[in-house]
């Protein structure tokens, strides 16, 4: 007990006591360094002395690619919201309601177009805040719609992944996600348009399987697990160890799986650059 509580009487006791929040500092995984949350955000949730990239929320990410922060989001049309009456420890229907809640978005896969550095662009984000990002109806169809939108506008199509893989509380329906996506990719390459995915921590399962291996160019950010099954699965299965930096982004790029590794303080420049070469535009001294 301090003076506080044994002599201050309660009612000045509570002018005292001051509620601190506890999301102010946060600690990095990887070297243990706290980063006060305001310096986190500023730095795009970089951490600035190791350099290890936080997830970012769609939102984040989508206010930090386009010029000035200004695009217009995408609707998405509805798809039933419990097709197979899941259950498990809650109600499938339940736990759908309590991450919108939580995220303030529909479903994993937000959109938007805008300019980036200029250029009109519609872009993708999954959100692995919004159970693990997982791939159910609804984030199919927001890829499908973004994908036709971006034919029918004619621009490029950026996405973010961040996904554990398919959403097993849909079972079939979730596993048809992945052709589906698979032919509206098809449609962007029909319509000759640039197709750019940029691989975030963790992108995994049935995402890796099929449009996120299925760009033109793949980026992947510094650090980021990208795979189908996860590396204990694989060493059960062979009976071997994996060689240091599995499924990381770097082991990926040294073999042939990834184009680029990028920070992300460079992100934005990389895809308008890769947009600009893959529609043949001006370089931008050649324009001025």
């Amino acid at each position: 007990m301090n003076w506080i509580s044994n002599v201050v009487p309660p009612k000045i006791r509570s002018f005292l006591k001051r509620e601190t929040p506890e999301n102010l500092w946060v600690k990095c995984p990887e070297s243990g360094q706290l980063v006060f949350h305001k310096d986190l955000e500023t730095n795009l949730f970089v951490v600035p002395g190791s350099n290890y990239h936080m997830r970012m929320s769609a939102k984040a990410r989508l206010d930090s690619l386009f010029d000035d922060g200004v695009y217009t989001e995408l609707a998405t049309p509805e798809v039933p919201l419990d097709p197979l009456k899941f259950r498990d420890v809650k109600k499938y229907a339940d736990r759908i309601k309590e991450y919108r809640a939580k995220t303030g978005a529909q479903d994993a896969v937000r959109l938007a177009q805008g300019k980036l550095e200029t250029i009109p662009v519609t872009v993708a984000v999954q959100d692995f805040d919004f159970l693990g990002g997982s791939l159910g109806m609804a984030a199919g169809e927001a890829i499908v719609t973004g994908m036709t939108a971006a034919v029918e506008k004619k621009t490029p199509f950026i996405i973010f992944t961040a996904s554990g893989g398919a959403r097993m509380q849909e079972g079939m329906f979730s596993l048809m996600q992945m052709p589906r996506t698979t032919v509206a990719v098809q449609r962007l390459r029909a319509a000759r348009l640039p197709y750019l995915v940029v691989l975030t921590n963790p992108t995994t399962g049935g995402v890796t399987a099929s449009y996120a291996m299925l760009g033109d160019v793949h980026i992947a950010e510094p650090g980021a697990v990208i795979g189908f099954a996860g590396a204990r699965v694989i060493e059960q299965t062979i009976r071997e160890r994996l060689p240091p930096g599995f499924q990381r982004a770097e082991y990926l790029k040294a073999h042939g799986m990834v184009d680029l590794v990028v920070h992300r303080h460079d992100m934005r420049a990389t895809l308008a650059r890769l947009c600009g070469l893959l529609l043949n535009l001006p370089a931008p001294e050649a324009a001025a």
